[in-house]
């Protein structure tokens, strides 16, 4: 059987309001991303592209320098694959994670990273997402997966 090709939904057009949405207290942007200074780079049918410049305040110290805490690693690539999931819905969809898996290749450490994500297959109530990890020279730090369950506003 043959995948269908990525398309957009009907959010893909909402883009300027989910950049928008409020947050706690009905402050602006989406309360994670104002918090961390996540930024949204990229923006296609089943892709998203996530930038954030990580600072010694996000980890902790090594004897190899400073290293980027995996959970903030795990955050900038699941908002990757969840923005690239949010590309496909139409505006009676929603989605949750049903599953997230992470592999750390090698340490992230503070500067600017780069989590590319994509949408791998969407059926009528499941959208199998990716997501890579970059640094400012373009080595692969992590990589992700995920499953995301759709469900009818």
């Amino acid at each position: 059987m043959t995948d269908r090709p990525i398309t957009a939904g009907e959010r893909f057009a909402d883009v300027g309001d989910w950049g928008s949405s409020r947050g706690v207290n009905g402050s602006a942007g989406p309360n994670l991303w104002r918090t961390l200074g996540f930024r949204r780079t990229g923006w296609e049918p089943g892709g998203s592209t996530v930038e954030w410049d990580a600072t010694v305040d996000y980890g902790f110290t090594t004897l190899g320098g400073p290293v980027i805490q995996g959970g903030l690693v795990t955050a900038i690539l699941d908002s990757a694959m969840g923005g690239a999931c949010f590309t496909t819905l139409d505006r009676d969809e929603l989605f949750l994670t049903a599953d997230l898996r992470v592999e750390f290749f090698r340490p992230t450490r503070p500067g600017t990273l780069r989590a590319v994500g994509t949408v791998l297959r969407r059926t009528r109530k499941v959208v199998f997402c990716a997501a890579e990890l970059y640094d400012a020279d373009g080595t692969t730090l992590a990589a992700s997966r995920c499953t995301q369950v759709l469900m009818a506003v």
